[in-house]
Order: C-alpha cells, then sequence, then structure tokens
C-alpha cells in the first residue's frame, strides 16, 4: 500500500516541477517601469511570438508557428499602417496568415493605433 502512494507522490511531484519550468520558460518580459501604454500591451500580447524586440521567439516555434519579424524596416515599410491595424484587429486568417490571432474583441481602435506606432517604432530602433 505505501509503494503505490509513494509513486503517485513522486509522479505528481514530477508533473509539477515540469509544469513549473514550463509556466518560467514561456512567461512574457515584464515591462519597464515607465513603459508607454503601446509597449505594455506589446510586451503583454505580441512579444510572445514576436519577441520583445520584434525579432521573432523562440516560443512561437514550439507551436511550429513563424511570426513576422517586426524588427525589419524594409519589410515593415511595405506594409501600410491600415494593414497592421488590420491584422491586429481581424487577425491574420482573413488574409492567409492564420498564425496571427484577432485583437479586436480585445482592444479599442486607440489601442490598436498605439501598437501600430510602436512597432514602426521597433523596426526602426536597429
Amino acid at each position: 500500500m505505501r509503494r503505490p502512494l509513494l509513486a503517485l507522490a513522486v509522479v505528481l511531484t514530477a508533473i509539477g516541477a515540469f509544469t513549473g519550468g514550463l509556466a518560467w520558460l514561456l512567461d512574457t518580459p515584464r515591462p519597464p517601469a515607465g513603459a508607454s501604454r503601446a509597449e505594455r500591451l506589446y510586451l503583454g500580447l505580441c512579444a510572445t511570438c514576436h519577441g520583445p524586440d520584434g525579432r521573432g521567439s523562440w516560443r512561437a516555434a514550439l507551436f511550429l508557428v513563424r511570426p513576422g519579424r517586426l524588427n525589419d524596416a524594409a519589410t515593415l515599410d511595405r506594409r501600410s499602417d491600415q494593414y497592421l491595424f488590420d491584422i491586429i484587429k481581424y487577425g491574420g486568417a482573413p488574409i492567409g496568415r492564420p498564425g496571427m490571432p484577432a485583437f479586436g474583441s480585445t482592444l479599442t481602435d486607440d489601442e490598436i493605433a498605439e501598437l501600430v506606432a510602436y512597432v514602426r517604432a521597433l523596426s526602426r530602433a536597429r
């Protein structure tokens, strides 16, 4: 009777350690003190896939997602602000980029416009 109980305790401890480690690895970066609302939104919603600096994240590769590089000014210069606004609001599925989720139900239009400006600034921050 004691042996199965001990085995169960060991298995539960191992599962807890594994999930705790994953939570630590997949945690989003904290915004610095005095961060703008757009930076806080970006770090909370976008950095998981696009990375805190816009270069992409290894976390996205875990889910076989290849997000766009937001630090590439040449690529972003080919995209209009309206395109960036629409892909944030409606997601990528309507334009053939199904990995990008829609944030229109989460964010206001003003917040999306601030994110667009922040993404433009990321591409110029090199």
